[in-house]
């Protein structure tokens, strides 16, 4: 099985320990991980904001990137929401608008590869329990791409909970959005902001060491608010606990 990681530009560029996780779970796990150079953003940011056609570029940017791999995973909900969601509707559009079909076969053959972490471990792997190690009490957040769009459901808990030493507490108001949303907390700020207060204080009420997500944008912007509140608890993403083990805990 030859996997591709797909690292996504917030890892890339904010976050490389959870990349880096990400392959040495996967590794540990005995999956042969690649990580194709070319890959750039997927475009999610200039489809959101209304710009399509300049989307399409990163469309088949990103299939030729990752053609001839039997996998690609992300630790990324909304990166995978944008292959699988809106990549076909890019090419629907394009064909539409009678300019072919090489969008939409792009899509077609990037979209059924396409995994994020935690379904990748659960469905494809048949894994729940992953030989993971975390003694702390931790709090999950379900971001809203997982959670709507992907119908990611229980797989997270389930990983999590198969976590040896992690105690997992029940967040109040768990499927209420953060208030990131992309490029909504930079239109919306204060709403954006209002959302992220209320998450934090329900987060904050479980007493929990670790509010845990499976995108970095959300727990970049839930860990920038618990920072500057100089909250006891850090938010920290599901990969990184996944691959902590007793012989090489995360600190």
């Amino acid at each position: 099985m030859r996997v591709a990681l797909f690292a996504t530009c917030v890892n890339d560029a904010v976050y490389p320990a959870t990349a880096v996780a990400t392959v040495k779970l996967l590794e540990r796990l005995g999956v042969e991980v690649d990580f194709p150079a070319a890959q750039t953003c997927c475009g999610q940011p200039q489809f959101n904001t209304g710009y399509r056609r300049e989307t399409e570029p990163l469309v088949h940017r990103t299939a030729r990137a990752f053609a001839g791999y039997d996998y690609v995973v992300t630790p990324s909900g909304s990166c995978v929401a944008m292959v699988r969601d809106n990549y076909p509707r890019i090419g629907r559009k394009a064909r539409a608008e009678g300019r072919g079909d090489t969008l939409a076969d792009a899509s077609d053959s990037l979209v059924p590869r396409t995994f994020e972490l935690t379904e990748f471990l659960v469905d494809v792997l048949g894994l729940t329990d992953v030989g993971a190690y975390f003694p702390h009490e931790v709090t999950y957040h379900p971001s809203c791409h997982g959670l709507r769009m992907l119908g990611l459901g229980e797989r997270p808990r389930r990983l999590l909970e198969a976590v040896k030493g992690l105690n997992l507490v029940e967040l109040p108001g768990a499927e209420e959005c953060c208030g990131f949303g992309g490029t909504f907390a930079v239109k919306n700020p204060d709403v954006s902001a209002a959302m992220g207060a209320d998450k934090i204080r329900n987060s904050l009420s479980t007493g929990a060491e670790v509010l845990c997500g499976a995108d970095n944008s959300c727990l970049m912007h839930l860990g920038g608010m618990l920072r500057r509140q100089g909250a006891p608890q850090r938010a920290l993403h599901i990969a990184e606990i996944l691959a902590s083990t007793e012989e090489e805990p995360l600190v």
